[in-house]
């Protein structure tokens, strides 16, 4: 979520709604439209807190979605690790293919994957994550430890899959749009009611202030609901690829240190070479 947009849009809806609740106070009767008030603002109370117990559901739901793909995103680019690790005690020649298609895996996801998550779509299949499968599967582990290994890979490839779905899962939105048109439409109801709360009785600026702290409030929460919805679009605390680059900087050190030469099989972004 831009912050310049969220910002502008929570401004520009509480000045039209404090413009709406002046317009409408310069023909309403002294004390408002209500004649009993307390039983107007009781109403009021259980409208705003049907509004606050739903969105309140809501946001906790999206949130849960968003811790969701932020762990799945950093348990995805660990498991890669685990496995760099794992396909040294493979046979040299597997081994050394493993190596760079983890390579390519992590950058496909970084420059392929993130930017579709960012634009609200959902990446079917990484293209190494099949040629991973096909190199291990063509490996014939003939020793203890290889063959200890070879088992090894196959749990970490599921844990791998489980964490990727968590962290593309978080592009396609958990909140249906059913459930927004009524979070829209409570609102709009919220927004109705205080206009017959107008009263030329009181001063401009506590009728401006009843509209738009209760405006405000609303937008921003709706606002901060359809960031948890995508926490891929950029903004203030969206999520990047920033464990998935890390990695790949650590994998490239690790091969140094190992002595592997190989160039892994693709460029820079990930495409195959």
């Amino acid at each position: 979520m831009n912050l310049a947009i969220a910002t502008f849009v929570v401004c520009a809806a509480t000045a039209i709604a404090v413009a709406a609740m002046l317009l409408v106070r310069r023909r309403a009767p002294e004390g408002s439209y209500f004649q009993d008030g307390d039983r107007a603002a009781g109403i009021f109370g259980v409208l705003a807190a049907g509004f606050a117990i739903l969105l309140g559901f809501v946001i906790f739901l999206a949130f849960e979605r968003y811790d969701a793909a932020r762990s799945g995103s950093e348990a995805e680019a660990l498991i890669l690790v685990q496995q760099f690790e794992t396909a040294q005690f493979l046979p040299a020649r597997s081994g050394a293919r493993l190596s760079g298609e983890l390579i390519c895996y992590g950058r496909w996801v970084v420059h392929r994957e993130w930017p579709d998550m960012e634009a609200g779509k959902t990446t079917l299949l990484n293209p190494w994550a099949v040629s991973l499968f096909k190199t291990i599967r063509s490996t014939s582990p003939r020793t203890i430890p290889a063959q200890s290994a070879y088992d090894k890979w196959l749990d970490h490839t599921a844990d791998r899959e489980t964490a990727r779905n968590d962290r593309t899962h978080g592009a396609a939105g958990v909140i249906p749009t059913s459930l927004w048109i009524v979070m829209l439409f409570a609102a709009c109801v919220i927004f109705a009611f205080i206009l017959f709360f107008a009263d030329p009785a009181e001063g401009a600026v506590t009728q401006g202030m009843l509209m738009g702290s209760v405006v405000s409030v609303m937008t921003a929460m709706l606002l901060l609901l359809g960031f948890l919805d995508n926490p891929y679009r950029d903004g203030p605390g969206s999520l990047q690829p920033a464990s998935m680059e890390r990695t790949l900087e650590v994998l490239q050190e690790a091969k140094t240190a190992l002595g592997e030469t190989a160039v892994p099989p693709c460029t820079a972004e990930g495409e195959l070479q």
